[in-house]
């Protein structure tokens, strides 16, 4: 069995930074076993397998899987992918498009830049569901290394949210202290049990519409991600709750400077009538190669 898969670095502009993705785009025959164990063997934050449509609608069936299980939705598979699949042809360079995903139909809308597909947005599948859990900032600060005051950030506070993807957001109070973060992996796994949530994400509400942020799943096989465009949209379900009554509302997010791979996140949100109407993520990607992997079975 031969089977052909691209890299990309998306929410990047550059090779080699962002968040690295494998995608196999004619995955068809593929059962879930073996995505799950190809995903395994090439170790990647997240891989995604191409299949046919099951949906009236969409274009393709995307199948995520991180080094550990399976993803109802995330945020860097959905736009690599949808800017590798106009690269070939299959999806176009500019416009609109939807893919099916285990969360639910996601809208993806491509840009074309210097004459080929470069960026993409995505519409969240789900809307934003927050929910505020009784954390111990003593058990969160043990479980990321960090003392209490390092977790207090006035008119902020620790929370539950999602939009396809539950993560436990965290504001903390500054730079040195997302920097300084070093996470315990047994009692993070414990802590976002507790929480419901299948990751952490740390964030710095900043100024001027740019926020910082790392995330950690140990859960997912994770031990960190660069850029996590799911919980870039959990946080937009967040902070919708600050944004004007009506229109759209917009930051940047920078993701993975600590881990040598910077990345950039657009996060936009619309309310109506003063609530949610939709989250969307954005971002550029690069295909950087190809290559063909050679299974033979005993």
């Amino acid at each position: 069995m031969k089977l052909r898969y691209h890299i990309c670095d998306v929410f990047t502009r550059e090779p080699l930074r962002g968040n690295p993705l494998a995608v196999f785009p004619d995955a068809g025959g593929l059962d879930e076993g073996l995505m799950q164990r190809l995903a395994h063997e090439l170790n990647l934050s997240e891989t995604v397998f191409v299949q046919p449509a099951t949906l009236d609608g969409a274009a393709c069936r995307l199948r995520i899987f991180t080094p550990a299980r399976e993803l109802p939705f995330a945020g860097h598979p959905t736009v690599g992918t949808a800017v590798l699949l106009a690269r070939l042809g299959r999806l176009p360079d500019e416009g609109r498009a939807l893919l099916e995903e285990a969360a639910g139909p996601v809208e993806v809308e491509l840009r074309a830049e210097g004459g080929a597909p470069g960026f993409a947005w995505l519409r969240a599948p789900q809307p934003g569901q927050v929910a505020v859990r009784d954390v111990s900032l003593a058990q969160l600060g043990l479980a990321l290394g960090l003392p209490v005051h390092a977790l207090q950030c006035p008119g902020y506070i620790p929370c539950v949210a999602s939009c396809g993807v539950p993560f436990l957001l965290a504001p903390l109070r500054d730079a040195d202290a997302l920097a300084a973060v070093q996470p315990d992996s047994a009692a993070l796994g414990e802590l976002l049990a507790q929480a419901g949530a299948d990751g952490i994400y740390l964030y710095l509400p900043g100024a001027g519409g740019e926020i910082r942020a790392r995330m950690f799943a140990p859960g997912m096989g994770l031990a960190e991600d660069p850029a996590t465009g799911a919980a870039a949209a959990a946080l937009g379900a967040y902070l919708a709750g600050r944004a004007p009554r009506e229109g759209k509302a917009g930051w940047s997010i920078v993701q993975g400077v600590e881990m040598g791979r910077p990345s950039r996140i657009e996060l936009e949100l619309e309310k109506r009538g003063g609530k949610l109407a939709a989250v969307r993520v954005g971002g550029h990607a690069v295909v950087i190669g190809e290559a063909e992997l050679t299974l033979e079975f005993g």
